[in-house]
């Protein structure tokens, strides 16, 4: 299938792949499991434990969605971005693992491309998780109220570095945004 036969946001999404073999149903079919006005940001090929053959990961405005068209129909699992508890990437040599958990349910994503995979689980840490450790500084700041302890947000930060929810990158940018503000 031509990029240009697809939606813009998804032909983006399917050029910054890197392993794109395999996943042609799913990117072709892609937009038929999309909300109304839901935006594709990353695309990853991966596969579930249980399947035979790989799906494909994506990253939405809102969601992350997992798509696995098969001959008599197909899988969709997805995990609103605002439900999202954790984040686990781990790497092999050419592919790795990629857990995400939510609401109590944990699913892992297998055999994505390194490269993919890594792109994927930062930009989804920090759709998850970067923007809800500075909001509440901003809107309690604007609205009157005093700010929330710094120190005790930089603590919060530095435990979701050492649970491996923020990279060392991710908890140092955070820190110093924070740090500033005092």
């Amino acid at each position: 299938m031509a990029d240009d036969d697809l939606r813009p946001d998804i032909a983006a999404a399917r050029q910054q792949m890197k392993a794109t073999v395999g996943s042609g149903k799913e990117v072709k079919r892609l937009a038929s499991h999309l909300w109304e006005g839901e935006q594709v940001a990353r695309m990853a090929q991966g596969q579930r434990p249980d399947d035979a053959t790989a799906g494909l990961l994506v990253l939405t405005d809102k969601r992350l969605l997992y798509v696995k068209e098969g001959m008599f129909g197909h899988k969709t699992e997805d995990f609103p971005l605002d439900k999202i508890s954790s984040v686990d990437w781990k790497s092999g040599m050419a592919t790795g693992t990629l857990t995400v958990s939510a609401m109590g349910n944990e699913k892992k994503i297998k055999n994505l491309n390194k490269e993919d995979g890594k792109e994927m689980t930062d930009l989804l840490r920090n759709r998850t998780f970067g923007a809800q450790q500075v909001a509440p500084v901003a809107d309690s700041a604007q609205a009157g109220q005093p700010a929330p302890d710094i120190p005790d947000q930089i603590r919060k930060l530095g435990e979701l570095r050492d649970a491996g929810v923020l990279t060392e990158e991710e908890f140092e940018a955070k820190k110093n945004e924070l740090l500033s503000r005092m």
